[in-house]
C-alpha cells in the first residue's frame, strides 16, 4: 500500500505566530518616524528658547526679578511654541491699537512731530527728545511738558500693563554737584516723569519704573551737534502684557523710582 506523503508544516517552528514578524517591523517604521519628529521638534524649542533669551536681555531684568521662563515652552514642545507666537501676536496688536490712540491726541496738540511714537517687540515706545520735557542739563519738567503729559495722562491710564520710564543722554561730560555723571541725570528726568504720573495723574506707582542708561544706548553717532541732539530724549515704554510678567513686584510693594543705573544710551 502506497503511503501519503506528509506536506510540510507550514505552521513554523514553536513560538511567536509569523504575522508578528511583519507586525514588528511597522511598529519600528512608525518609532523611527516619531524619533525624526522628536528630533525635528527638539531644534525648533532650541531656537525659540534662544528668542527668548534675547527678548530678556532687550529687557534687562535685575536678578531677584521674575523673567521670561523658557523652560514652560520646551515643557509643553512646539504646540506651547505656537501658542505662545499666537500671544505675541494678539499683545502686538494690542499695543498698536493703543498706539493709533497716542498718535491721534498728540495730532490734536500739533505734537505728531516733537512726540514719536512706535511699536516694537517690547510694547509701544512713546519717545520725547529732551527739549519737549526738560531743559539742557536739567531734570526738573518744564511748564510745557507737564501741559502734554497731562493731556496724554487720559490715554496711557487705558493701559493695563507696566509702564518703564528710560531717560537717555548724549556724551557730553556733565559734572556738577547736582548730576555727577549722565547716568544720574538720565535716571532722574525718567524718575521724574514717573513722579509726575502718580503724585499727579494718580498713576499706580506698582506699575511704573525708571531706568537711566546714561549716554549708552545711543541713537545716532554722537558725532554732531544734530545726532547729540536726537540722542538726548526720554522713552515711556508701554510694556506688553507677556513682558510685565518681568517685572519685580512679587516679595514687596516697590514705589516708583529708579529701577536701574545701567551703563547704556544719551542728555
Amino acid at each position: 500500500m502506497r503511503r501519503r506523503r506528509r506536506r510540510p508544516d507550514s505552521s513554523g517552528p514553536p513560538g511567536a505566530p509569523h504575522w508578528m514578524t511583519t507586525y514588528a517591523d511597522m511598529m519600528t517604521l512608525i518609532l523611527v518616524f516619531f524619533v525624526m519628529i522628536f528630533a525635528v521638534s527638539q531644534v525648533d524649542i532650541q531656537q525659540f528658547e534662544t528668542i527668548l533669551r534675547g527678548i530678556q536681555g532687550s529687557l534687562g531684568v535685575l536678578d531677584g526679578g521674575r523673567s521670561l521662563a523658557p523652560q514652560h515652552v520646551i515643557e509643553g514642545g512646539p504646540m506651547a511654541a505656537a501658542a505662545l507666537q499666537a500671544q505675541l501676536q494678539r499683545e502686538l496688536q494690542e499695543a498698536s491699537r493703543m498706539a493709533m490712540q497716542i498718535q491721534t491726541r498728540l495730532a490734536e496738540m500739533g505734537l505728531a512731530e516733537r512726540v514719536q511714537v512706535r511699536v516694537e517687540e517690547r510694547g509701544v515706545v512713546v519717545r520725547f527728545t529732551d527739549q519737549v520735557l526738560f531743559d539742557l542739563g536739567k531734570a526738573d519738567l518744564k511748564p510745557e511738558a507737564i501741559e502734554i503729559l497731562k493731556a496724554l495722562a487720559p490715554v496711557l491710564r487705558e493701559w493695563p500693563y507696566h509702564f518703564r520710564v528710560e531717560g537717555h543722554t548724549d556724551n557730553w561730560p556733565i559734572n556738577n554737584e547736582i548730576f555727577p555723571s549722565n547716568w544720574e541725570l538720565s535716571t532722574a528726568r525718567a524718575s521724574r516723569v514717573i513722579r509726575y504720573l502718580v503724585e499727579e495723574e494718580g498713576f499706580d506707582p506698582q506699575r511704573l519704573s525708571a531706568a537711566g542708561y546714561g549716554e549708552y544706548r545711543p541713537l545716532f553717532p554722537n558725532d554732531t551737534a544734530e545726532n547729540r541732539q536726537r540722542n538726548r530724549r526720554v522713552d515711556v515704554l508701554l510694556l506688553r502684557a507677556g513682558l510685565t510678567a518681568a517685572e519685580p513686584i512679587e516679595g514687596g510693594h516697590p514705589q516708583a523710582g529708579a529701577e536701574a543705573i545701567e551703563p547704556e544710551g544719551g542728555v
